[in-house]
Order: structure tokens, then C-alpha cells, then sequence
């Protein structure tokens, strides 16, 4: 057994250097190929006590980086840990609505708070010294997830009817967002609330994609 062990840990390392270190989270999940379920626990705490892999959270692990700088630690990115989470939860998941609106220049509010939305249950997640904050969404909101214009409608949806139909908010969309972006938006605008449409179908298209 301790032979098996051994070599699904050398599988697994393997694995994990192959994504790059600091690009990529796994969870037991992710390795099921590689052995059974006790042979692949037993491998991750085997590499953890070793120092090759770092436990950040229940079932979260990564390559150890170390700032040259502090000698600590390099804490992972949020969203390689929010990759991993939907991976081994099948669920999907969007940046909040005020990251999206301070990204698009909508605000210059800033979150405390790491926060996400999902299709998912509302939780929080304790990972790497932080916590995570998912909120759960609904469908139409969530059928933007991977679409290039998911953050304008999670901006417009943090916004509100109110603040999102202020004009500025408009002309920043039209300085901002590439004709194709906004031609997707507007194709797209009956999954938006009501309220939301007119501010999509407003903006600006070049004559040779709006013709």
C-alpha cells in the first residue's frame, strides 16, 4: 500500500507542476485517474508533510511559492481557487458586480470583501488566509458566464435601475466596450431586466455592424 501511495504521489506532483506553480489549485477531485480515493488522501498528505504541496484550505492544495522578498508564502490568486472550486463542485461562478463596475470605470468603490457570484449555494470559503464570499444567482444572470459581456451585466446589475440609467453610464459603456461586445449585448438584451434593456439597446454600434 505505502508503494502505491509513493508512486500516486509522484503522479500527482507531477500533475500539478504541469499547470505551473502558482497557476493552478487541485483537489482531490482532480486526481481520481490516478488512484483510488484513500490512495490519493493519503498521497496529498503525504506531499503536504513532505513540504512539496501546500494544504490552503479543506481540500485545497498547491505548489508552495515563496516570496523572495518576505520568506513567506506567495498567497494564491482568488480566481485559480475559484477554478478549482468549480471544478470539483460542478457549479459556475462570476465575479461580483462591483468589481466588474469599478473594472468598467462605473465607480471608484472597491470591495472589501472577496466576493463572487454562483449558481451554486451562498457561502463562505476560508482558502489561503482569506475568505471567499459566493452568492447565489439566478439563472439569467448566471447564463452570462464565460461571455466577453458577463461584466457589464454583472456592472449594470450592481448598479441598479436608478444609477445604471444616469447618462454617464452610457457614455462610458460606449467609450469603453468594442462594437462586438456591444453587438452581443444587444442581441442578448431579453435575458436583461427590464430596466436594463433600454440602456443595452442604446448604446452606439459603427454603421457596418449596426447596418
Amino acid at each position: 500500500m505505502d508503494q502505491q501511495n509513493a508512486a500516486t504521489a509522484v503522479k500527482i506532483i507531477r500533475r500539478m507542476k504541469r499547470h505551473g506553480r502558482g497557476k493552478w489549485v487541485g483537489t482531490p477531485k482532480d486526481f481520481v485517474d490516478l488512484g483510488s480515493r484513500v490512495a490519493v488522501d493519503q498521497a496529498l498528505s503525504r506531499l503536504v508533510n513532505s513540504g512539496q504541496l501546500r494544504r490552503i484550505g479543506r481540500g485545497f492544495y498547491s505548489l508552495p511559492r515563496i516570496s523572495r522578498v518576505t520568506k513567506l508564502p506567495v498567497p494564491v490568486n482568488p480566481e485559480v481557487i475559484v477554478s478549482a472550486l468549480e471544478r470539483r463542485d460542478g457549479v459556475r461562478i462570476l465575479p461580483d458586480g462591483l468589481t466588474s463596475a469599478n473594472q468598467l470605470n462605473l465607480t471608484n468603490a472597491v470591495s472589501s470583501n472577496v466576493t463572487y457570484m454562483t449558481d451554486g449555494p451562498s457561502r463562505k470559503l476560508r482558502v489561503d488566509g482569506r475568505t471567499i464570499h459566493l452568492r447565489h444567482a439566478g439563472a439569467k444572470l448566471m447564463s452570462w458566464t464565460g461571455r466577453a459581456a458577463a461584466p457589464v451585466v454583472l456592472a449594470l446589475y450592481w448598479l441598479g435601475p436608478q444609477l445604471a440609467s444616469d447618462s454617464s453610464v452610457s457614455k462610458t459603456l460606449n467609450q469603453k466596450l468594442p462594437d462586438k461586445l456591444k453587438q452581443d449585448l444587444i442581441r442578448h438584451s431579453g435575458s436583461l431586466p427590464g430596466w436594463a434593456i433600454p440602456i443595452v439597446r442604446g448604446l452606439s454600434l459603427s454603421e457596418s455592424l449596426s447596418s
